[in-house]
């Protein structure tokens, strides 16, 4: 079988405990003047921060980012003159230095590059963007997108194109030892889905392949330790490199159902995105395992949930329904909440499986799922 693919990440990657102390010295020469974005508490940092030598404009980002959000952070780096956009925080603080990166490097309004509720043209230009990840989830310092949230149109979008990829990643797992219970387990299921997505794709290549069985491997020893003791240095470090590879995984190998339903919910109420993930999945991988067993039973689809089950459970004799099982376990005792605790209403849930079938992540989805079992997904995770 002839095979064709395209593979891109970040343009260096730095991964290891106590590298983000080099981060002074990694951006010397990148820019002159930086805009820093960072989480609420700027001062969690400012260690880390001190030893920068340019001239730095800080921006807090209390939450997920918002399409008002980015033009005004892209405002305030203006102004500042900023030509080096640095990120030391979460998944939302990453995609707003991202966004911002991009605007400056591209002169446009965020609608223009929006998905969905704007234009969608691609991202061509970028000014050097940095990437600190201080928790282990999203990936986005090693992705060619960044989500934003536009309340006025009741969604979460992407804008998207190679440029928005980060000229460097430093990857920290030190960083994360201070991420309460609640964040490791929805930041945890999320760098989990990310690397099941990709290896069940239509569109998996080799090279996803070989990092998302890694990332698999390294959520099932380290997922469950890092929440019962936020301390372990080795379940960080185990979910700090599920979260890289996943990561890169995704940016080329795409999603499925999970992240399709996740991008409809998140717009509709106040979700963050990692949390909806976490509710999602066990049904996700359950209806799309049934749909595989009734109508494509000899697919490819199959055997790669059976491998995904074999990785999380470490039983070589596993079936998928036995990864169900152990995801389904997992989310239990990291007590993720249905989605009906965050607002979304049982009657809703047409609207959602409609959305949710015409989203882009669902292009990667191992099977086409008919209306009835896109509906049983989004009920089953209320």
């Amino acid at each position: 079988m002839a095979v064709s693919f395209e593979f891109a990440t970040a343009g260096r990657i730095l991964f290891g405990a106590g590298r983000a102390e080099q981060l002074p010295g990694l951006v010397d020469g990148l820019g002159t003047r930086a805009l820093l974005c960072t989480g609420a508490h700027p001062e969690r940092h400012a260690g880390l921060l001190a030893g920068l030598a340019m001239p730095t404009e800080v921006v807090p980002v209390p939450g997920e980012p918002t399409v008002a959000d980015a033009r005004a952070a892209t405002e305030t780096a203006r102004a500042h003159g900023a030509d080096l956009v640095i990120a030391v925080g979460g998944g939302s603080v990453l995609d707003l230095a991202k966004t911002v990166a991009a605007l400056l490097g591209t002169g446009c309004d965020p609608l223009d590059h929006l998905e969905v509720p704007g234009g969608g043209r691609p991202v061509t230009a970028s000014v050097p963007c940095v990437a600190v990840p201080t928790t282990s989830g999203t990936g986005s310092e090693v992705t060619a997108n960044a989500v934003l949230n536009s309340p006025q149109h009741g969604v979460k979008a992407s804008l998207r194109g190679p440029a928005m990829l980060p000229r460097l990643a430093v990857v920290d797992p030190l960083l994360t030892l201070g991420c309460p219970p609640e964040v490791t387990a929805s930041s945890g299921l999320d760098a989990l889905t990310q690397c099941l997505e990709p290896l069940v794709s239509v569109l998996a290549t080799p090279l996803t392949d070989g990092l998302a069985r890694e990332g698999l491997a390294r959520a099932a020893a380290g997922l469950r330790r890092a929440h019962r003791d936020g301390s372990d240095v080795e379940a960080r470090t185990d979910m700090a490199v599920c979260s890289v590879l996943g990561g890169i995984s995704l940016a080329n190998a795409k999603l499925g159902a999970v992240h399709a339903f996740a991008g409809v919910v998140g717009g509709l109420v106040d979700v963050p995105h990692g949390m909806a993930c976490a509710a999602l999945l066990a049904p996700s991988v359950e209806v799309n395992v049934r749909a595989l067993r009734e109508r494509d039973p000899d697919g490819p689809g199959l055997r790669r949930f059976t491998e995904v089950a074999r990785i999380l459970t470490g039983r070589g004799d596993a079936r998928p329904e036995d990864g169900v099982a152990w995801i389904t376990e997992t989310v239990a005792r990291l007590d993720v909440p249905g989605l009906g605790a965050f607002g979304l209403a049982a009657d809703r849930a047409d609207e959602v499986a409609a959305a949710a079938g015409r989203a882009g992540s669902m292009r990667g989805n191992p099977i086409v799922l008919t209306a009835a079992e896109l509906r049983e997904v989004i009920a089953s995770a209320r």
